[in-house]
């Protein structure tokens, strides 16, 4: 599990805003305060790395110190200075002497530290890296496809802890999925559907979730398939007309005619694994749509697509073409409550969507 610490030393924020940017963290960092004044300053019950005694996890900078603190019937995490190549062994020699997580910071940041960082450590221990923006995040997260054991941000902005967290958040997120029941489609003439290619592959199982009502999102998946008339395109996925919804991170949606180059999106499986990525393009033309129905339980959804054979809805087992497709069939589906604002879910806000 990737995990989230915050360097509370730098944050310069009132303590009633630190409390709720700090429930966002799995740890809190402090070279200067105990549990107990980190509590205390922010009101909130967290978990505390620091020199005092009485941290959950004792934080340590030398190896002499990493020494005495390992008697201690307490998790221990070194913080090591990458500054060259030979720094790197450092790392390695702090997991040999038994840290249970290894702190790296680099003056200069760089990913090809990094990527010799993880390849030499992998499974030594938990290697976290400071960063001080969710930019740096997601790379140390996604370096060498395996990225760190999790982050250290050390900034002094609660939005800059609430962005960094979004993207951790993603790094981990898994949806559920449900089995909707196919009702019936109808043909609903020409319309402008939105190709969008991502900067990735896509395995067959995977896709966008993208729908009518921002509360059902239909798995569409990408252009794996081989068929004799068009070669696969693993990085695209055909998803409709320009007015639908898609879930472009965990918590947020956008229409799709809003994307473009540049703009992030996530790409789910069967299982409702996620993985982060961005728009490579999104191309536009006048095609054929098709609109299907589907009910789950007592809920009734929509989706738009261009009736096609290469384009394909999941389903557990695998997938099948919308020209295939029949009442009865079974297709997955992201069930979650609707209403929102530029995206953004409003639990409060009553919203119908049909």
């Amino acid at each position: 599990m990737r995990e989230f610490w915050v360097l509370l030393d730098g944050l310069d924020e009132k303590a009633s805003e630190l409390s709720s940017s700090l429930t966002r963290a799995d740890v809190v960092m402090s070279w200067k305060l105990s549990k107990r004044d980190v509590e205390k300053l922010t009101g909130v019950k967290v978990t505390v790395a620091s020199p005092a005694e009485d941290s959950d996890i004792r934080l340590v900078a030398d190896k002499g110190s990493l020494r005495r603190n390992l008697k201690a019937n307490k998790l221990t995490a070194a913080v090591i200075e990458v500054t060259s190549g030979g720094d790197e062994e450092k790392v390695s020699n702090a997991f040999a002497l038994g840290a249970d997580y290894v702190i790296v910071q680099c003056a200069d940041w760089r990913v090809i530290p990094l990527e010799n960082i993880i390849s030499k450590t992998r499974l030594k221990g938990k290697l976290l890296m400071e960063v001080t923006d969710h930019g740096q995040a997601r790379l140390a997260l996604e370096t060498l496809e395996l990225g760190s054991d999790g982050i250290v941000l050390n900034c002094c902005s609660s939005d800059e802890v609430a962005r960094t967290s979004e993207v951790v958040r993603d790094s981990l997120a898994e949806l559920d999925l449900v089995e909707a029941e196919v009702t019936g489609k109808k043909e609903v003439g020409l319309g402008a559907r939105a190709c969008v290619d991502t900067i990735d592959l896509m395995e067959p199982g995977e896709g966008l979730l993208v729908g009518c009502q921002s509360s059902a999102l239909f798995l569409v998946q990408a252009e794996v398939e081989e068929n004799p008339f068009v070669s696969s395109r693993p990085f695209r996925v055909n998803a409709g007309p320009v007015s639908l919804y898609v879930l472009s991170a965990t918590d947020k949606t956008n229409y799709l005619s809003e994307l473009e180059a540049g703009r992030p999106i996530l790409i789910v499986n069967r299982e409702g694994r996620t993985r982060p990525s961005c728009v490579g393009r999104v191309k536009i033309e006048r095609r054929p749509l098709v609109l299907v129905e589907a009910k789950w339980r007592d809920r009734k959804m929509k989706t738009i697509l261009q009736n096609a054979e290469t384009i394909r809805l999941v389903t557990r087992e695998g997938s099948r073409s919308v020209t295939e497709l029949e009442p009865g069939n079974r297709v997955l589906v992201r069930i979650e409550q609707g209403g929102r604002h530029f995206g953004t879910l409003v639990a409060e806000e009553s919203i119908v969507e049909k």
